[in-house]
Order: structure tokens, then C-alpha cells, then sequence
């Protein structure tokens, strides 16, 4: 009877042992699902490439749209933001201005210059000799890549540029005649080549860039906040891994368009379908990321310190992130 007894209270025991195992798993609280990331892009050429991610993956990211660089500045200087798409030089001088405080984790936009001509002359950026070219864009990348290829090509003393400080009134001007090449990025680009059929695309600065250099013209970059970055490795990596498949899907699919517009990144879908081609949306990652981002930041620190904070960035600038 005792070794009965013994047996039962046994059995029991360990059901007990198990029901209040399986309580006290039904009863801790579900883990509070993570908020969402919180981007900044500029619309146009940096914000084309999310736009699946605007329109897809809503509950993982919250992506905000911007017109000046310095409005991203500011989020990303106060935390109102994760991660932000920038040009290439302003994420330089942000690495600079906060010491440190921010990296650099991919690539997204190479080259999204044209010259425009009212007119045929310009064949080369020889015929450039004698003649003024009116811009967009002062104080950034379009007057630096700018400087660099009229140095590299001897027309520093021989070429008048002119500065405008937007884009619909160069494109108006270039439109009835008053100014007859413009330097402009897409898609404004499209947008002044529906203008007027005199408006056409002169010379292509990828084109001009790759006569004088083996690195890529890299134009727009993802930077993060280093104290983002640090709790949330896995989830920035997720981050490039999902950029990745906006970006592909805005250059492959046929409503990419429709998309983009729908985001509010171009206005008009005949303008964003015409512009996509000529944006070169991508996503650059880890090492070749690195070195593309470098030797570009290089170039430009040649041509004006100024440009990147008057210093290079250190390696801990680089988040190359997971290598798969």
C-alpha cells in the first residue's frame, strides 16, 4: 500500500508540476512588437527607391518625405528619425558635425545628372568652352561633381556657372529660351525634356565621371543613428535586406510608376516612368559599399574639404553590417 500510495502521489506530482508550467507560460504577457523604424527621405531620385517599402511594409517602417536636405538634417540631429536618405556629402558632414554619431550603411542613388541644351551645339564637354551652364543645387553635390569635371577637363576658367535656387524656375527659363544649358537632376530632367522638343539631354555626367574615374558617381546614400544602430544591428540589416527589394521592384516592375506616384515621391506618372531609367536606383551594401562610398567622398574632399566637413570620415563611419 505504501509503495502504491508512493506512485500516486508521483504521478500527481508531476502533473501538477506540468499545469502550473503550462500557467505560467499561458500567463506571461506577448512581447510588445517593436515600433516601427522611423526613415527620412528626399522626394525624387532618394525616395524613389522605397517606394515598395512606402507600400508594402508599413508595419515595420515609417517612411517620411522631405523637399530640403536640411529638414532631414535636423530630424536626424534632434532623433526624430532612424535612418535617413541623404546625398553622399551631407551625411559626411553630419558624421562630422555630431562627431561621429552617425554611419553610413548603404548606397542608394548613383549618378541622376544630365546636361540639357536649348538647342544642338553640345556634343562634348569641350563645347562647354565659352559658355555658361545654369544649376541647381548649390552648396551640394551637383556644384562639387560640377567644379571636379570642369577642373578635370580645363574649363574651370572658361565656363560661367550660375546658380539658381529651384528647380521649376531654371526649367521655365531653359523652356522659353533664356538659358540655353542647365545642369539638372532627374526627374526634372523628364520634366524639362516635356517642356519643349528643342529641350534635350546634352551629355550625361555618369558618362563624364567615368572618363576621369574608376569609382562609381555615388550621389545618394542611408546613414543611421549610432545609438539606433547599436540596439538594433539585426534590424538595420533587415532594413538594407527590404531597401534592397523596394529598390529592384521600382526598377523592374511595371507599376513602379504608379507606385512612386501613389507615395507622393513624383507628381505625375508619364514624368516618373520617364525618369526611373535614368535614376540609378540601387542598394550598395558591407564592403563594396565601403569602398565605393570612400573613394567617392575622396573626390570630393579633392575638389573642396568643405564639401564633407572639411575632413575625411574614420572607418567607424562604415557599417558594413552582416556580409550574406
Amino acid at each position: 500500500m505504501k509503495k502504491t500510495a508512493a506512485i500516486i502521489l508521483s504521478i500527481l506530482f508531476v502533473f501538477s508540476f506540468l499545469a502550473c508550467s503550462k500557467q505560467g507560460s499561458e500567463g506571461e504577457a506577448p512581447a510588445e512588437p517593436a515600433e516601427p523604424i522611423r526613415v527620412a527621405a528626399l522626394a525624387g531620385p532618394t525616395g524613389m527607391g522605397l517606394a515598395y517599402m512606402m507600400k508594402d511594409m508599413q508595419d515595420s517602417y515609417t517612411v517620411e518625405l522631405f523637399t530640403a536636405p536640411d529638414q532631414v538634417t535636423a530630424k536626424v540631429i534632434n532623433g526624430e528619425v532612424d535612418i535617413a536618405a541623404v546625398p553622399i556629402n551631407l551625411a559626411s558632414v553630419l558624421y562630422n558635425k555630431t562627431e561621429g554619431k552617425v554611419s553610413v550603411i548603404g548606397v542608394n542613388t548613383l549618378g541622376v545628372l544630365y546636361i540639357l541644351e536649348n538647342g544642338n551645339t553640345i556634343g562634348s564637354i569641350a563645347d562647354l568652352a565659352g559658355k555658361k551652364i545654369c544649376s541647381t543645387g548649390q552648396g551640394s553635390t551637383p556644384e562639387y561633381i560640377l567644379q571636379y569635371l570642369l577642373a578635370a577637363n580645363g574649363l574651370t576658367d572658361s565656363v560661367e556657372v550660375e546658380f539658381y535656387a529651384d528647380n521649376s524656375e531654371l526649367i521655365a527659363k531653359l523652356a522659353d529660351g533664356s538659358v540655353q544649358i542647365a545642369l539638372l537632376p532627374e526627374p526634372h530632367v523628364s520634366i524639362a525634356s516635356a517642356q519643349s522638343e528643342n529641350i534635350r539631354v546634352a551629355l550625361k555626367v555618369n558618362d563624364l565621371w567615368n572618363e576621369q574615374n574608376d569609382t562609381q558617381l555615388v550621389q545618394g546614400v542611408y546613414i543611421v543613428r549610432n545609438d539606433f544602430l547599436e540596439a538594433n544591428k539585426a534590424r538595420v540589416d533587415a532594413f538594407l535586406n527590404d531597401a534592397q527589394i523596394s529598390a529592384t521592384k521600382v526598377v523592374s516592375e511595371e507599376d513602379a510608376a504608379a507606385v512612386i506616384v501613389a507615395q507622393g515621391i513624383i507628381g505625375k506618372e508619364p514624368i516618373a516612368k520617364k525618369a526611373i531609367p535614368n535614376c540609378n536606383i540601387t542598394l550598395i551594401k558591407g564592403e563594396e559599399m565601403h569602398k565605393t562610398v570612400a573613394a567617392m567622398l575622396q573626390v570630393l574632399f579633392d575638389a573642396n574639404p568643405k564639401s564633407i566637413g572639411g575632413k575625411m570620415p574614420l572607418d567607424d563611419f562604415y557599417y558594413v553590417g552582416d556580409p550574406s
